[in-house]
């Protein structure tokens, strides 16, 4: 059990049912910085393969066939979750957890919401393209958030 829970190490497997959710319970849980997606390298038949299972999506749709058997010798990795950061004319800037879908209005509102001093016209996000630049880009409240995005919220002329 490796990454972003309460308790990584090394968990014996108990008997030959020891599944997913066991060993991410044995280890605390999934921690605070901790992303949804969970990556198991499974050792099967000599093999390995890599899979990424949505924890909290098996139990939102009770779909629990990802909830796979662990053998001896598989890892589990969480890695750390997506963030945004925010700054400028906000009660609480800094950088938050990027939760699914979320749009500009709702990282606004995770960073305690614009100041007295503040306006929610003219934002803007700092975006990193793929070729590794950095674009700005005029930010709409409906906008989406994108992982990695820095919104800057400028303070109002009146």
């Amino acid at each position: 059990m490796l990454g972003q829970v309460a308790r990584p190490g090394r968990y014996p497997l108990d008997d030959t049912r020891s599944n997913l959710t066991d060993i991410l319970a044995l280890a605390g849980g999934i921690s605070a910085t901790g992303d949804d997606s969970v990556i198991v390298m499974a050792n099967r038949n000599g093999k390995t393969a890599r899979l990424d299972i949505n924890v909290p999506a098996m139990y939102r749709t009770g779909d629990l066939s990802r909830n796979i058997q662990l053998e001896s010798g598989d890892t589990i990795f969480v890695q750390r979750a997506p963030v945004f950061y925010i700054y400028g004319e906000v009660q609480r800037a800094g950088a938050y957890r990027l939760e699914s879908k979320m749009t500009v209005m709702q990282a606004l509102s995770v960073g305690g919401g614009v100041t007295v001093r503040g306006t929610d016209r003219g934002l803007k996000i700092q975006r990193k393209t793929p070729d590794g630049n950095f674009q700005r880009i005029d930010a709409r409240l409906t906008d989406p958030v994108e992982p990695d995005d820095v919104i800057y919220v400028r303070e109002s002329l009146f």
